[in-house]
């Protein structure tokens, strides 16, 4: 039974019942901050005095509404992923449009916590706008040696995120992944081309 105060249990309950139960409470807990958010943009663009009626009505402190009013505002309804919180979007609210696509791509692609993302947020932001890399190529192993090459890349930071994000949805570490795209992006300039010094002759009749 459910109460203003509280809920109320029968004395058995199976254990996926119980937890079926707490998810339901979860989405709804995470959806009023969407809801309210909503709710009081709403009344920014009609009505007056908006969030101390606001207060009024809903007991929350100031700096709370004004969060989650912030954080809505940020987010159109279809830039807004089901699959993840509020709590996940409020942790890239401040970033770019881009940028924030980027990270709750990745987020979800990874079943990442509310704390993990802001952990690889400041990961990130620790790292800089600077992508060094030393990779062995290989290609030349069949006859008998390596060619060794170190890259230095200046890049901006939303570059970078895409580097790495498409690097990680192909299960490759980022500089395997560059190799390979530079290789890629070679022979499709390259083609099939043979080289008009070794095009063969036209036999004179």
């Amino acid at each position: 039974m459910t109460r203003r105060t509280g809920l109320q249990f029968p004395n058995r309950l199976e254990f996926p019942i119980w937890e079926r139960i707490g998810k339901q409470i979860s989405l709804i807990s995470d959806s009023s901050a969407w809801w309210l958010g909503d709710w009081l943009i709403y009344g920014e663009k009609e009505y007056a005095d908006r969030y101390r009626m606001a207060i009024e009505q809903t007991s929350l402190d100031y700096q709370t509404l004004r969060n989650y009013a912030w954080v809505a505002r940020r987010f159109s309804l279809s830039r807004r992923r089901d699959k993840l919180s509020f709590a996940h979007h409020a942790e890239v609210a401040a970033l770019s449009q881009t940028d924030q696509d980027l990270w709750l791509q990745r987020a979800e692609h990874f079943g990442w916590s509310r704390n993990r993302l802001r952990r690889e947020l400041r990961r990130a932001a620790g790292a800089g706008e600077v992508v060094e890399a030393a990779e062995a190529v290989d290609s030349r192993k069949a006859n008998g040696g390596a060619v060794d090459v170190k890259v230095k890349l200046t890049s901006s930071r939303e570059q970078l995120d895409r580097w790495k994000l498409a690097a990680e949805l192909q299960n490759s570490d980022l500089v395997s992944w560059m190799v390979q795209a530079l290789e890629s992006n070679a022979k499709e300039v390259i083609g099939n081309k043979t080289p008009e010094s070794e095009a063969p002759v036209a036999e004179r009749t």
